[in-house]
Parts: C-alpha cells; sequence; structure tokens
C-alpha cells in the first residue's frame, strides 16, 4: 500500500516531486509509525464490516481501528467480538481469492487483556490481518498488563503485533498527579520500544472529566487545559534524541452529516430552504475550517496523524501530510554531508535562515514524512491534493 496509492500513476506523476513509498504490515516500525496518517476507527458490531474495510482502502485509507470498546454498548461486547472474529475470518478468505488489493493497517482497540489472547485464539489464522491493539486509558499500572498479553499474543500466532496505547486517564490530565504518570508511562513503554508503534492522545476524555467540548469553531489547542496535557506529553514522551515516540493527533468530532437536523425547516417554504441549505453549508465550512486548523496546529507541536471517526476526515489529514517543495528542499540542504559541521545558509527558496544544527532534527523529521506522504510538486499545493484525492 501507499499513501494516495488510490490516484491512477498518472494523476501521482502530475502531483509529486517525490511519490509517497510503497509499505506493507511487515514494513519497519520507524515508516509505519510514520505512515499512519488518518487512522480510521470502527465499531466492531458493523454487520459488513469486512466490506467496509475493502471501501475504505480503495479510498486511500492506509489505517484503520475495530472498536470494541468506547464505540459500542457495554452490552453489546460479546455480538461484537463474535462479529470481528466472523467478519476478518470472511475477509481472509476473500483476499485468498482475490489476494492483490491492499488492505489497511488493522488494529483492534480492547477493553482488557485478556481480550487480546483471546481474540488472537479466536481469529486462527485471520491474525494475520491485524497489526496489532490500541490500549484503553494507558497508565503504567493498566497498561503493563496489555503490553505482556500483545506480546503474548504474538509468540502464540507467529504474528507481529504491535501496540498502540491511548493517553487519556484523569491521571494524565490532572496537574498533581500528571508528572508521575508520565513518568510511569514512559517506563512501560520504553521497556516494550520495539512492540509499541505509536501514542494516541483521547482528548475527548480528557475534556469530559471538566464537562468541557470544543465547538466547530475551536481546536484542541483553544482548550488551555487540554492544550497543557497535549505539550506535556510531547515534552517527556515525544522527544527527537532518539527516547521519544511518534503522538498521534486527537479525534475531529464534526462533519458534515450533523446538519441533517435542518431537515424539518427545509420542507416550510422555498425561503427557508434557502437560508437552511447556506446555513448547513456555513456549519460544514466551519467544521471542515477547524480540521484543518488542528491539523495544521498538531504537526507544529510536534504530532504526526490523527485519529478520525469519519470518513471525510481522511484526505484532509493525508494531503496536509505532505511534505511541500520548499520544505522538502530546505531538509535536504541541512541534511548534505558537507554541512555535517554546522554553520547557516540561506534557503533555496531565499526566504529563510536554516541553522544546520538546531534544525537538524525537523529536518531529518521532514525526510521521514516525506517518504511516507511524499513531496508535492512545487506548483502544487494542499487543494491541488485535496481535489485530486476526492472520491468521484
Amino acid at each position: 500500500m501507499r499513501h494516495f496509492g488510490h490516484l491512477s500513476p498518472e494523476v501521482r506523476k502530475r502531483l509529486f516531486h517525490q511519490e509517497p513509498a510503497e509499505f506493507t504490515a511487515d514494513s519497519p516500525a520507524r515508516l509505519l509509525s510514520a505512515a499512519l496518517g488518518a487512522t480510521l476507527y470502527s465499531p466492531a458490531t458493523r454487520p459488513h464490516l469486512a466490506d467496509d474495510i475493502l471501501k475504505q482502502a480503495a479510498r486511500g485509507v492506509v489505517s484503520m481501528v475495530l472498536c470494541l470498546e468506547d464505540s459500542i454498548d457495554d452490552a453489546d461486547v460479546p455480538r461484537a467480538e463474535e462479529n470481528l472474529v466472523t467478519q476478518l475470518t470472511d475477509l481472509t478468505a476473500r483476499r485468498k481469492a482475490a489476494p492483490a488489493a491492499p488492505l489497511p493497517l488493522l488494529f483492534v482497540r480492547v477493553r482488557t487483556p485478556e481480550q487480546i489472547t483471546d481474540l488472537v485464539r479466536r481469529l486462527g489464522p485471520a491474525v494475520r490481518l491485524l497489526s496489532g491493539f490500541v490500549l484503553p486509558k494507558f497508565t503504567e499500572e493498566r497498561g503493563l498488563p496489555f503490553l505482556e498479553a500483545v506480546q503474548a499474543a504474538e509468540t502464540a500466532s507467529g504474528r507481529r503485533l504491535f501496540a498502540m496505547p491511548v493517553l487519556e486517564s484523569p491521571e494524565l490530565l490532572y496537574r498533581e498527579t500528571r508528572v508521575e504518570t508520565l513518568e510511569g508511562i514512559y517506563r512501560a513503554v520504553d521497556k516494550y520500544r520495539d512492540r509499541v508503534l505509536a501514542l494516541r492522545l483521547g482528548v475527548t476524555d480528557f475534556c469530559s472529566s471538566y464537562g468541557l467540548r470544543r465547538t466547530p469553531d475551536m481546536t484542541a489547542y483553544d482548550i488551555q487545559i487540554v492544550a497543557s496535557v497535549i505539550a506535556d506529553v510531547v515534552n517527556m514522551l515525544g522527544r527527537a534524541d532518539g527516547t521519544g515516540f511518534t503522538v498521534t493527533g486527537p479525534v475531529w468530532e464534526y462533519f458534515g452529516r450533523r446538519t441533517r437536523m435542518f431537515k424539518p425547516q427545509l420542507r416550510q417554504s422555498p425561503f427557508v430552504e434557502v437560508q437552511a441549505a447556506e446555513l448547513r453549508d456555513r456549519l460544514i465550512e466551519r467544521a471542515m475550517d477547524g480540521l484543518l486548523r488542528e491539523i495544521s496546529l498538531d504537526q507544529a507541536n510536534g504530532l504526526l496523524g490523527k485519529t478520525c471517526i469519519h470518513p471525510t476526515h481522511v484526505l484532509p489529514v493525508h494531503a496536509l501530510s505532505v511534505v511541500s517543495h520548499e520544505e522538502f528542499s530546505d531538509a535536504v540542504d541541512i541534511l548534505r554531508p558537507e554541512r555535517c559541521g554546522g554553520g547557516v545558509l540561506r534557503s533555496a527558496y531565499t526566504n529563510k535562515m536554516n541553522e544546520v544544527k538546531p534544525h537538524r532534527a525537523w529536518a531529518e523529521r521532514i525526510l521521514l514524512r516525506a517518504e511516507a506522504f511524499g513531496v508535492a510538486r512545487e506548483d502544487i499545493g494542499f487543494v491541488d491534493l485535496l481535489a485530486a484525492g476526492a472520491p468521484e
């Protein structure tokens, strides 16, 4: 699979100075963690889950989470587990008949450590479709049993399985316990470093602790108590000195279909219909504008990739993850072997100073993102990528 792989080679050639790299579920963790992109969550109760996975893959989704936790009712867990096993078994059979179609990286969000080993046992050969598990409400005390279960499941299945802990617990939010909790999380994930693909932020749970919810006009960074947690997580767990991990961006909750609440108004009169349609379009634009701002702020604050709960969020995340030609040019200049001694140079675009030593870690991250998402041609911008990737 590859980002924008659903586009024709001719279109990709027009868009990219350097095309996104191809990768598989067996690629190095370094590339996979950068290439997660928009990780689309789907409740494991969906009756046509196998079809959904294939459909989203054809639209450019490269990572999905099949959720057994907060997205389903407590009473539905047994049914969801059974459906998950059935759907992945069916998908395995269909893949044997038609192996060419790429699948996203698939993860299961579980509730308990015991679910991990039990699901792997019940999946049998279908476990080959999984890339790992998402671990909820992760702290050192609660998280270690999950990580041990992932390791045991890998040994039992013979399949490389990753963990993606979700940082969303109240202990992480509260100021008096935050540093101690972060130190504990670091000890746990560092112990299982080769097993941890990325750390995910559960901002909805953070807001819940204080009865907060951001509007479509606001990003997670406008909610100061949330922004402070993100800053501390990146500070202690996202460092670029070799000790850090990939940290992904928080979920965006809004999408266009929420405007269905205006449908009753559309039956009142032609005048009201126009007003409602205009209001609907403005609300959709507000939701999209907020998402775009938040993606940009995610990247500016050291996050890569994003949790998504609606397919319309996927393409904006991927389009904004493509490295611009200017960024790529700066990164390549900074990392030239002859520059290893340091110094300052004018950028090729003649609009900024590139200081080799301070900007080196930034340049390395840019080239990793370029490998995963590609480099746009000099005359190609976000709107071009968005238009080309949109489903017909």
